[in-house]
């Protein structure tokens, strides 16, 4: 391996501790900027001028990092070296007024974020974590980690149909979790939350919250060979990019052809439009003000522009024993294969032949084997963050990701190698 990961499962054993710091975006960002922070990274304010000194910097914005290594004596004109992800993931978040509940059950009241499972929620034991803002302006993480919610299931003997017909759960009536007993008071939750974050409940205007899985992360199988855990859609990637530019910005700088970058956005799994999504200006404004602080002219970001790719990366799915007609008949990525690339020719994906190419050749470089996930025809093909860039910024952009089973679960499962394998590829892609 030409990486500076070890081919152990001490990666996969990070990225467990990793899984667990980060029940929110908000917290994604903060883990591995502090991570990048330890590589030698420090936080640029947008709101500040920015210089054109090489190192490694970093952007934090709500639930979204940009990250990226400037060499020592990068001309203007340097193209970059992307490797893109994203931080949520499908779950149920707090309204507004949280506060609800009948018939003696205290309920805390929440939307649907994404195209989750709902199913996966039930009976499942629920912390709370995001963020809280203040009156000051500041803002504050929260993270209450253990058992506090519930979304109970309705008992088989209640309903006979459940087991032949299946379950059908109502949206806005059946996902309302119970977090206690009593008579509904309005201000109890945020009240209860800001107790726990130490803060006063009047300081507290604004909040970003939502319940998350309390189980953590567990090897699984005969011989531990797979890894059950949440929020691996998509906080894998996220997890194994940050892996990789740190190992990157390690490497004497004389050894780099390209400025490494790390973007990992908020919002995917709604469609990325928001100031932190990357349907957002957030990443053309970084790449484009590093070209400025360094000297650069308009032609240069040009320059820089045409030059650069990203590796869009996010999970896939790999071939379900029990539904194999769903997936394509020639394609049947399996766990532990390595990293998959995603080719669809109505651009869901990004991938043409060309970026097939610079993938193959990362892969060839870490000595990481790979396979290729292509839709069936007679079902729909999701999408990633990888068209969107390659649109918005005119970047030559290469989907890929580690195939697992249960995508969109509360709780999903992947290869325990895939990871380390997919950190490796990165690493090889970013150092050029």
């Amino acid at each position: 391996m030409s990486s500076s990961l070890r081919f152990d499962r001490g990666h996969t054993d990070d990225l467990m501790a990793f899984l667990m710091a980060s029940p929110s975006p908000y917290h994604a960002v903060a883990t591995a900027a502090e991570r990048l922070e330890k590589a030698g990274f420090r936080q640029v304010e947008e709101t500040a001028a920015w210089d054109g000194t090489s190192g490694g910097k970093y952007v934090l914005r709500g639930g979204a990092i940009v990250a990226w290594y400037v060499p020592e004596g990068a001309a203007a004109h340097t193209p970059y070296r992307i490797v893109g992800a994203h931080t949520d993931s499908p779950n149920l978040r707090v309204k507004p007024l949280p506060d609800t509940g009948a018939y003696g059950w205290r309920q805390v009241a929440v939307e649907i974020y994404g195209g989750t499972l709902l199913n996966t929620w039930l009976d499942r034991d629920l912390g709370l974590a995001g963020r809280i803002s203040l009156r000051d302006g500041t803002h504050r993480l929260v993270n209450i980690d253990r058992p506090l919610l519930r979304v109970p299931q309705l008992a088989v003997h209640l309903d006979r149909s459940a087991n032949p017909d299946g379950l059908k759960l109502d949206r806005q009536k059946h996902m309302q979790p119970i977090w206690g007993l009593g008579d509904v008071e309005e201000g109890d939750l945020i009240r209860f939350v800001a107790a726990e974050s130490g803060v006063d409940a009047e300081d507290v205007t604004g909040w970003d919250l939502m319940p998350h899985p309390v189980e953590p992360p567990a090897y699984l199988g005969r011989d531990r060979e797979l890894l059950a855990g949440p929020r691996m859609d998509n906080l894998l990637s996220v997890h194994s990019a940050t892996a990789a530019l740190a190992a990157v910005a390690g490497q004497p700088d004389a050894e780099l052809p390209y400025i490494p970058v790390m973007a990992a956005f908020d919002h995917e799994e709604n469609g990325s439009q928001s100031d932190t999504g990357a349907d957002g200006p957030l990443l053309g404004t970084v790449l484009e003000r590093s070209v400025f602080a360094r000297g650069g002219t308009y032609e240069d970001r040009a320059r820089a522009f045409a030059g650069t790719v990203c590796l869009s990366s996010d999970t896939g799915h790999a071939v379900h024993p029990n539904y194999a007609e769903r997936h394509d008949p020639t394609h049947h990525p399996v766990v532990n294969g390595g990293p998959i690339l995603k080719v669809n020719v109505n651009m869901r994906y990004a991938t043409d032949g060309s970026g097939r190419a610079v993938f193959a050749a990362a892969c060839q470089k870490a000595d990481v084997p790979w396979q290729t996930f292509v839709s069936n025809n007679s079902m729909p093909c999701g999408t990633t963050i990888g068209p969107i860039t390659a649109a918005r910024h005119g970047i030559q952009t290469v989907d890929i990701g580690v195939a697992i089973l249960s995508m969109h679960s509360a709780r999903e499962l992947c290869g325990a190698d895939d990871p380390y394998l997919l950190a490796n590829t990165m690493t090889a892609f970013l150092a050029g």
